[in-house]
C-alpha cells in the first residue's frame, strides 16, 4: 500500500510516503518538487511491518502532515537506498510492475542488467548523476561513462553481422564488452529511474545485449537471461522520443 502526505507552512514544504507491504516498507522524503531520500525497513512478520508502518503514519499526521490522495507516484524519479540495494519498492512503479524477475535486482548474476560490474557502477554512476541533474540525458550517458571516466573505447552496435563481431572482437572484445554492458544497463536504469525509455536507447539496448551474445558465442535466444532481458523491453511500451525527461523533482 502507498500512501503520501505533505506539509506546508510559511519556511517548508516536505513530502513523505511510505509503500509497505509484505515484510517490508519503503519512505521517501525531502523537499517538495525533490527527489528526497529512499530509506528501506524489512520486518520478520506482515504484522510487525504494517504495525510500524501505522506508528509513523501517526507520527507524521501529528506533526502536521496532511495525506495527500492526488499525489502523482508516477511523475517522480526513484534512486534505491545506499544500504539496502536493488528493491522493487525504490524502484519506479512501471518499472517493479513490468520488470518483476528477479534478474532485475540481482546484484550478482553476470548477465543480468546491474550484476556485473560494469552494470552495477554504471547504475550507481546514473544515480549520481541523475540527483545532479534530473534531466540527465540517458543516450549518451554510456559513451561519456566510458570514455570520459573509465578513459575506455566506446563502440556502438553497428552490425549485429556474427562473423563481422567476431572480427572485431579480435582486437576490441573487452571495449565491445563494456560498452554493451554499459549501454543495456543504461536502458533498463532509464526506465528504473524514471518509468520511461527513450525509443532509440530502447533500441540500442536491445541490439547490445544481442552483440554481447554474439562475442560470448551463444545465440541470446537460447541464453534464458538473455531473451527473458530482450522480451521485456521490447514489450515495455512507455517511451519517449527524447531521452531527457523533465519531471516534478527538479
Amino acid at each position: 500500500m502507498k500512501r503520501a502526505f505533505v506539509y506546508k507552512d510559511g519556511k517548508s514544504h516536505k513530502f513523505w510516503w511510505i509503500d509497505y507491504s509484505d515484510c517490508s516498507f519503503a519512505v521517501n522524503y525531502g523537499k517538495y518538487g525533490s527527489i528526497g531520500k529512499f530509506e528501506l525497513k524489512e520486518f520478520d512478520t506482515e504484522e510487525d511491518c504494517q504495525k510500524e508502518a501505522e506508528k509513523l503514519i501517526r507520527s507524521k499526521l501529528k506533526k502536521g502532515y496532511a495525506e495527500d490522495k492526488n499525489f502523482n507516484f508516477l511523475n517522480r524519479l526513484y534512486i534505491d537506498s545506499d544500504e539496502y540495494g536493488l528493491n522493487p519498492k525504490t524502484s519506479h512503479p512501471r518499472f517493479s510492475e513490468h520488470f518483476s524477475d528477479e534478474i532485475y535486482y540481482s546484484e550478482g548474476d553476470e548477465e543480468a542488467p546491474f550484476g556485473s560490474d560494469e552494470g552495477h557502477d554504471a547504475l550507481l554512476s546514473i544515480f549520481e548523476a541523475v540527483r545532479k541533474n534530473p534531466n540527465l540525458d540517458f543516450l549518451d550517458f554510456p559513451r561519456k561513462l566510458i570514455e570520459q571516466d573509465w578513459d575506455m573505447e566506446y563502440i556502438p552496435v553497428d552490425t549485429l553481422d556474427a562473423d563481422e563481431v567476431k572480427r572485431m572482437a579480435a582486437d576490441k572484445e573487452m571495449d565491445m564488452i563494456q560498452s554493451d554492458m554499459v549501454t543495456y544497463a543504461t536502458a533498463f536504469a532509464q526506465i528504473k529511474i524514471t518509468g520511461s525509455i527513450s525509443s532509440e536507447l530502447k533500441e540500442r539496448g536491445i541490439k547490445a545485449i544481442k552483440r554481447l551474445a554474439l562475442i560470448e558465442g551463444m545465440p541470446w535466444s537460447e541464453n534464458e537471461i538473455q531473451c527473458k532481458m530482450i522480451e521485456d523491453l521490447q514489450s515495455f511500451n512507455f517511451t519517449v522520443e527524447n531521452s531527457m525527461l523533465p519531471t516534478d523533482c527538479e
